[in-house]
């Protein structure tokens, strides 16, 4: 089994910031890409940003310019630093780990349980 740990998440007021951590362990033979979602009140989850083992990254448009991914392949761990938090950054964040559990197996979506994030007015 492949288990994805999140940490970091709490209260900040705005204009402030906060990290993320996202650890992947278990049954892993190679992860393609990491990524964090989030999901606000009445609202879809979306793509916050991802980052591929090569280090390709990808951002929200709401995002850019304000958070930072990054990633540890040796640790299996993504980071996700967080600056100039606004209130409509307010959601549970969600760690994404797209993988294969063995080799030749299918890449598969793996997802954490959520951190919720706070950002005061």
């Amino acid at each position: 089994q492949v288990q994805l740990v999140e940490s970091g998440g709490g209260l900040v007021q705005a204009g402030g910031s906060l990290r993320l951590s996202c650890a992947a362990s278990g049954s892993i033979f190679s992860i393609y890409s990491m990524g964090w979602y989030r999901r606000a009140p009445g609202k879809q989850r979306e793509l916050v940003a991802a980052i591929t083992s090569g280090g390709r990254t990808n951002y929200a448009d709401s995002v850019k310019g304000r958070f930072t991914i990054s990633r540890d392949n040796a640790k299996n761990t993504v980071y996700l630093q967080m600056n100039s938090l606004k209130p409509e950054d307010t959601a549970v964040y969600y760690c994404n780990a797209f993988l294969a559990a063995q080799a030749m197996a299918v890449l598969m979506d793996y997802w954490g349980k959520g951190t919720l994030v706070t950002v005061s007015s």
